[in-house]
């Protein structure tokens, strides 16, 4: 389940974002959300009577845009067909990731609609990234890697030619615990 977020940014995040402390944003943000996604987890469980397993959030201040994935324990009947060629998109994916980090283990890609695509990336992680975690330095690998990494995906990635169509948004999170990440392409 995949809810795109426009328009988000709250009067006091848009002063310090002016101030440039992202960063703060950034980390308040997580903290927030953190705690509503279990809300959030319990409406989506009671509502749809599914159970939620994994769940994901990133934000493009930028943008003032916003992207919320729950990865459901119920299989969906119905998927979406696209003609992207979806082993293409992984080749890049893999490729922009091998630059940043290291090529992941396994990708699993998942078309949502004909303008929101998710691609899973398992085995991430470098040995430097693990023992940063071990020592307690999650926020600034986070934050670091988010910084990283998006700029690498939006500025070397050649995924307009893949989807035939500009990229509205890239979204990236991370669960660092199972070494791995989900991405979000928005497309435009």
């Amino acid at each position: 389940m995949i809810t795109y977020v426009r328009g988000f940014v709250a009067p006091m995040e848009e002063v310090l974002l002016k101030q440039g402390h992202a960063k703060d944003v950034d980390h308040a943000r997580r903290l927030i959300m953190n705690f509503l996604i279990e809300e959030i987890k319990g409406v989506i469980q009671v509502s749809l009577d599914v159970e939620v397993g994994d769940y994901y959030h990133d934000w493009n201040f930028p943008n003032n845009t916003g992207i919320l994935i729950f990865i459901l324990e119920k299989e969906e009947e119905d998927h979406y067909v696209t003609d992207i060629d979806i082993s293409k998109l992984e080749r890049e994916v893999g490729r922009i990731s091998h630059l940043v980090q290291k090529t992941p283990d396994e990708m699993f890609t998942c078309p949502i609609s004909h303008s929101i695509y998710v691609v899973e990336r398992a085995g991430i992680l470098i040995q430097i990234e693990k023992a940063l975690l071990e020592r307690g330095f999650e926020q600034e690998l986070r934050y670091t890697k988010d910084q990283l990494e998006k700029s690498y995906f939006h500025r070397h990635g050649e995924f307009e030619e893949i989807f035939h169509q500009p990229i509205r948004d890239i979204f990236i999170d991370w669960d660092f615990h199972a070494n791995k990440s989900v991405m979000v392409f928005i497309l435009a």
